[in-house]
């Protein structure tokens, strides 16, 4: 049986040039960059060019960027980091109701603590923040606004330029969880007016386990992990070379064809949208039809439930999910399709469809050609 992979949104197949990229630093190149002999010399020239490449294709300048684990550590880092080096100045943080956990998690916890009061703000039906709201929200004592740039549930994309405009005018530091939106559609620094910005290597086919932290030059933030020098005193830790040299290569790859592969997915998701809505009866797109990541798809089904329909679609063989992988497993209904007012009574299963530069013509039929009699074998 063929097996098809429509869990993009969660991970990323390594691409072939990442991996040719690795290689020599997982096999022989064994230096630890701290060092002052030849290996060290090499790992650290190859980290080195790494950072370089990756601030390229972010619009940012080299030592903006600190290496991390991911998504997680980078958002954890710079929340943490930006709250405790501007306590001084106030307590008071604004984000969304449909952050990642990462995200909302972690200034909860600060939240608890006392080192901070969180304002959430609510979304529309699309699962947008409005820019109207962000500013209603903000105080004298405002320190920081978290919102990302793309659920990576729906795929809706925010306002984010207009948001970081907002905040600079006002002077309130401005952190973009980019992690779902990097290597899929442009990420610019100066664009976005962000201050501070989280991207993860897996989310566009780059190793799991190494992320990057942009930091704006110039800016106070303590470090999450202490004890050696590493990353100029941001972020202690040996540094994981041929993660961040695959990393690099990952998102330079990505970045050099992004437009006509964001033309190509983007045809894709609408035969996908078009078919399941057409075909599926009792069906719902969630998210903005089209203020949204080229590669997600994700639906409600009437009368459905969501463990049966990913176990019946495994058995086709297509992989799919019902929304964040961080969230898998729990009994508790999705923050983001409930803070979207998609959850107000009657069993409905949600179901997200993501595609990556892998994915193809024939897939998208095979799937279009399967969900449809899932959907009705489960309700019958």
């Amino acid at each position: 049986m063929e097996r098809m992979y429509f869990d993009n949104a969660a991970t990323t197949r390594l691409s072939r040039r990442a991996l040719a990229a690795m290689l020599p630093f997982m096999e022989g190149e064994q230096g630890n960059p701290s060092s002052l002999h030849s290996y060290a010399r090499e790992a650290r020239k190859a980290l080195e060019q790494a950072r370089t490449k990756i601030a390229g294709c972010l619009g940012a300048e080299a030592e903006e960027i600190v290496f991390t684990s991911g998504g997680s550590e980078g958002n954890n880092y710079l929340l943490r980091g930006a709250v405790a080096a501007n306590h001084a100045k106030g307590r008071h943080v604004i984000t969304s109701a449909v952050e990642h956990p990462s995200v909302l998690n972690t200034l909860y916890g600060l939240e608890r603590q006392g080192s901070i009061e969180l304002t959430v703000l609510p979304v529309d039906g699309y699962g947008r923040v409005s820019v109207v709201d962000v500013f209603a929200a903000m105080r004298p004592d405002t320190i920081l606004i978290s919102v990302m740039m793309a659920n990576n549930e729906v795929g809706t994309l925010q306002p984010i330029s207009s948001i970081g405009a907002l905040c600079r005018e006002q002077g309130i530091l401005f952190h973009v969880d980019a992690v779902q939106a990097a290597g899929h559609i442009p990420v610019d620094m100066h664009a976005l007016h962000a201050d501070l910005l989280t991207i993860s290597a897996h989310k566009f086919h780059g190793p799991r386990g190494m992320g990057a932290a942009y930091v704006k030059k110039g800016m106070a933030i303590f470090p999450l992990l202490t004890g050696g020098e590493q990353e100029k005193h941001r972020r202690a830790g040996t540094e994981n070379v041929a993660g961040a040299v695959g990393m690099a290569e990952a998102l330079l790859e990505q970045t050099e064809g992004m437009e006509e592969e964001r033309l190509r997915i983007e045809a894709l998701s609408t035969q996908l949208i078009d078919g399941i809505l057409s075909t599926v009866p009792g069906c719902q797109l969630t998210g903005h039809r089209l203020e949204r990541l080229p590669g997600i798809v994700s639906f409600l089904f009437d009368d459905v439930s969501a463990d049966e329909l990913l176990a019946l679609l495994d058995m086709q063989g297509i992989a799919a999910s019902a929304g964040s992988a961080c969230t898998a497993g729990s009994n508790e209904p999705s923050h983001v399709l409930k803070a979207m007012g998609l959850l107000n009574g009657g069993r409905r299963a949600p179901l997200r469809l993501s595609l990556s530069r892998y994915t193809t013509n024939a897939e998208i039929e095979k799937v279009l050609s399967i969900l449809p009699e899932v959907i009705h074998r489960l309700r019958r």
